[in-house]
């Protein structure tokens, strides 16, 4: 047997061939999100392995071990696979044990020290948007936002970033309402310009607000996705910083937001991430 320990070339080959991934695992995983996330209930072992780029013969031996943990079903009539309730009581184990302002407050902290600013996370609901998590990176910034405060789910720079991506139909929707608050009190908007800064939004992945809601406050905001790519929040940075630090903090916004949807679903395709976003600093 040949000692490879003599041979640290070889030895080092070896080590950059690891992978810490084991792929029947990841495989499996795969085969559940793409159920998951499928527009119909079942599919068939073609269409999966087809849709994943698997072999037929591995995608069934996955499968099989995943009906033996009751994570898939399978129709005995149409053959067909569908996502199991194995599955629920998992679901259930995290869902009880899951306190959002836990796992976005290590982002938000390191954003606001990184940046000098104060950085927030607000969770949508219905036509609000209210701040469940908070960290301030200079405390004499002059204005203080309070958890539990709520937003109108159009106002400022956070408003741009979750309309700009929702789904074309619910985006028109709320740009056909009368009263919106994008720039300030609801008054009269100019569409054009609020269809270019939506536009920008989604190519840029974040949106500013140059004190239009609080003069000499500025803002920038990226949206947060859970699973299925469905509009769960925000994360807002505002601060005294000049006009000139927009794209870095926008940057810096986007991508702490990318991150804390890849925690909370990580299906989530990096939406961020996608432009590689880098930043300037």
């Amino acid at each position: 047997m040949k000692d490879d320990s003599k041979h640290p070339d070889k030895q080092r080959e070896k080590n950059s061939r690891y992978n810490p991934i084991a792929p029947a695992a990841d495989q499996a995983a795969r085969i559940l999100f793409h159920l998951g996330k499928s527009p119909v209930p079942k599919m068939t072992l073609t269409e999966i392995c087809t849709e994943l780029g698997l072999h037929k013969s591995k995608g069934y031996s996955l499968l099989n071990s995943l009906k033996k943990y009751g994570f898939v079903e399978k129709d005995p009539n149409s053959k067909q696979y569908s996502l199991g309730l194995g599955l629920v009581p998992l679901a259930r184990k995290v869902l009880d044990n899951l306190d959002i302002r836990d796992l976005v407050t290590p982002f938000l902290r390191a954003l606001a020290e990184k940046t000098q600013c104060t950085v927030l996370f607000g969770l949508i609901n219905a036509e609000q948007v209210y701040v469940i998590a908070k960290h301030e990176g200079n405390p004499n910034i002059g204005v203080t936002i309070r958890l539990g405060h709520r937003f109108h789910v159009t106002s400022g720079a956070h408003g741009k970033a979750i309309i700009a991506f929702l789904p074309n139909g619910e985006k028109e929707d709320i740009l056909s309402r009368n009263k919106l608050y994008f720039h300030g009190e609801s008054g009269s908007i100019n569409l054009d310009k609020l269809r270019k800064e939506l536009a920008q939004c989604r190519n840029l992945g974040f949106a500013a607000d140059l004190g239009q809601l609080q003069s000499g406050i500025n803002a920038v905001s990226a949206p947060v996705f859970g699973f299925g790519g469905k509009i769960l929040g925000c994360v807002i940075l505002f601060g005294t910083f000049s006009e000139d630090f927009v794209p870095r903090y926008g940057n810096q916004v986007a991508n702490v937001a990318s991150e804390i949807s890849f925690k909370l679903s990580p299906d989530v395709t990096k939406f961020h991430a996608t432009k590689d976003l880098k930043d300037p600093s």
